[in-house]
């Protein structure tokens, strides 16, 4: 499906509503100097890509910024600099991205995936038609966190949940999920929650995020107030919906600000996102500082701020759990492209074990001879 046509704007429409400022004009000068012409990458597919510059959308070629790095192929949102005379047109280059949301591929080499670059909200949908997953939350908003952007959950069918009470006690049950993080309850149906989400996302650029028969393009229809994208029905017997979108788009939005909506993703591994893993579970970051020992495993050691809060109750053992699982899986994925840092890891990780067994050998009353 092109979006050439529904994206294309008005002749009073300027590159300002795609997101360029000052800062960009500035960086995109040495480009100028050669004759290129600035634009936003809206869509990319098959080594092309549709770029907004201000007199509309340019097809182009991306032979050029096709590196062997797929971290460093052009994206949806990336500013470019476009070569327009001849045919065909090029891409020869893109600006240094601000923020890049990026995600491990299912692959067994286990590389990095950029999904969309320059995004200053990270809404993750979750429908209220199933049974929340709080673990795949912390997941995406691990992910959030790392690129650079401000996470968004969004917890979409709202409609579907019509007792008032009920629908709280889930948006609290986020809330703990996501410190720091706006929780919306919205309906696309019935319009509750949309305006709000519309004033937060027309500051700057979003990306839509979520699981397929999320309700993402639904929710997209519904921010850009006509009906853009196609939506497929869910399936009753599982609750889960088919890929409704198939690449990733960028759209300007009415009230300002610009949304990319992406595929349905059935995987959401990490990618080197140890600083986000930690600002999604800050509570229990913040309780290991008062550890006895600094570099604590939070297993067994005796003066362990962290199993302090599991035993009062002040900390539900499901997070501290996630918090171990995503940590494990984090490290994994940064070993396989680092060996020195396998190696570390690998005696670090035996060495919190000798401390966590002799330690619980100690509590148990045991002795060492």
């Amino acid at each position: 499906m092109s979006l050439v046509s529904s994206s294309t704007p008005s002749s009073s429409r300027t590159l300002s509503s795609y997101g360029w400022d000052s800062a960009w004009e500035a960086e995109f000068a040495r480009y100028a100097d050669q004759g290129l012409v600035p634009g936003r990458v809206v869509r990319v597919d098959r080594g092309q890509c549709d770029v907004m510059t201000a007199d509309g959308v340019v097809r182009a070629d991306t032979a050029f910024v096709t590196p062997h790095d797929p971290l460093r192929v052009i994206c949806t949102g990336d500013w470019a600099a476009v070569e327009t005379d001849g045919t065909p047109r090029y891409v020869r280059a893109y600006l240094p991205r601000r923020t890049a949301f990026v995600r491990s591929t299912s692959s067994s080499r286990s590389e990095g995936q950029i999904l969309a670059a320059n995004v200053d909200h990270a809404i993750i949908a979750v429908p209220l038609s199933a049974e929340l997953d709080l673990g795949r939350i912390e997941r995406f908003l691990a992910l959030a966190w790392e690129s650079g952007a401000q996470p968004l959950v969004v917890l979409t069918k709202a409609d579907l949940v019509p007792d008032q009470t009920g629908l709280s006690y889930l948006v609290q049950d986020v809330e703990t999920t996501a410190p720091g993080v706006q929780v919306l309850a919205v309906s696309s149906a019935t319009g509750e929650g949309v305006d709000v989400l519309t004033a937060v996302v027309s500051g700057g650029t979003s990306v839509l995020l979520g699981t397929s028969g999320a309700g993402k393009s639904t929710l997209a229809n519904a921010l850009l107030g006509e009906d853009v994208m196609a939506v497929q029905a869910v399936r009753d017997v599982d609750g889960k919906g088919r890929h409704t979108t198939t690449t990733r788009n960028l759209l300007a939005l009415p009230g300002g600000g610009v949304l990319i909506d992406t595929p349905g993703l059935r995987g959401v591994g990490l990618w080197d996102a140890g600083t986000g893993v930690g600002q999604v579970f800050a509570e229990i970051e913040e309780l290991a500082q008062d550890c006895r020992f600094h570099d604590c495993a939070h297993l067994a050691e005796p003066g362990c701020a962290v199993l302090a809060a599991i035993e009062d109750g002040s900390l539900p053992e499901r997070r501290l759990d996630s918090y171990r699982k995503l940590l494990r899986e984090n490290q994994r994925i940064v070993a396989k492209t680092d060996a020195r840092l396998r190696s570390e890891i690998l005696k670090d990780w035996k060495r919190k074990n000798a401390a966590g067994r002799a330690a619980l050998k100690a509590k148990r009353g045991g002795r060492d001879h």
